[in-house]
């Protein structure tokens, strides 16, 4: 059973936003990415707590944020992310990025104009063309895919996630990882997501990757399917000083694969 909780709400222009902190010291930022949530960072936030004030939220739209009708693209994430910085009163945090979370830090990064004092992106989203065969296919037949029957629907679910890693995934994860999209809003929620996923919202920000002065490590699951590593490559070469390490063994949910590899070098990083 997934205990995953996140204690605190906070209202984006009326939405609600659940977040929490763990731990006492300089602050940490981290954003997942899709389809993931909170959840799925658990295992970075347990051990970057020992020496940081970890700050962890659910995207709107995802997790145990509001997944009701509304926008839940990348264009409104980062106003999200920005509102929430302040909210707590961060100026210049670490912030780590996960897939989308990845555009999501890029972006509020330079169109929001926010200060990091070092950026770890993780198998980001931030190089067109992105999204999958399966993305292109639910954004041109999302209202008959939010039809199926749920249990049609769990098993789209589990076999799409599973993809992202390279070894199958244990109930508990999977389970953590299905649950928020499951039942009729979950289902809805699930499939408005990759309906709204635009690589327009990459295209707006790629052109400024060179203007990028702070810090940056770029983390890279080798066996990632969902997004080659050859991007990475090519990410590292368009930020100024950035670092690119691959990390052996793991897909794109190499958060969940490594999280022992991906906090040694995230530690190496941040001093």
């Amino acid at each position: 059973m997934n205990h995953w909780q996140l204690p605190h709400r906070y209202d984006f222009d009326g939405r609600c936003v659940r977040y929490g902190k763990l731990g006492d010291g300089p602050p940490l930022v981290v954003v997942h990415g899709t389809p993931w949530s909170s959840f799925n960072l658990r295992h970075l936030i347990h051990r970057l707590a020992n020496h940081y004030s970890v700050y962890f939220y659910d995207l709107l739209g995802y997790g145990q944020s509001c997944t009701t009708t509304g926008d839940v693209s990348l264009g409104v994430q980062n106003q999200v992310l920005d509102s929430l910085l302040s909210h707590w009163g961060l100026e210049n945090p670490i912030i780590l990025g996960h897939d989308f979370g990845g555009a999501t830090v890029l972006r509020t990064h330079l169109l929001n104009q926010r200060a990091f004092s070092k950026m770890i992106l993780i198998d980001p989203v931030a190089l067109s063309p992105w999204g999958s065969a399966f993305f292109r296919h639910v954004h041109q037949y999302q209202e008959a895919f939010a039809g199926l029957p749920d249990y049609i629907h769990q098993a789209v679910v589990q076999a799409y996630v599973q993809t992202a890693a390279v070894e199958p995934l244990d109930d508990e994860t999977l389970q953590g990882i299905i649950a928020p999209w499951s039942g009729e809003q979950g289902k809805i929620a699930f499939y408005r997501q990759m309906s709204q996923a635009d690589s327009n919202y990459t295209d707006e920000v790629e052109p400024n990757y060179s203007t990028i002065t702070v810090p940056t490590l770029i983390l890279w699951g080798r066996e990632d399917s969902w997004i080659p590593v050859e991007r990475g490559e090519t990410l590292q070469a368009m930020i100024p000083g950035s670092k690119l390490k691959i990390i052996d063994g793991a897909g794109h949910l190499v958060i969940e694969e490594r999280p022992e590899q991906l906090c040694q070098a995230i530690m190496e990083f941040v001093g």
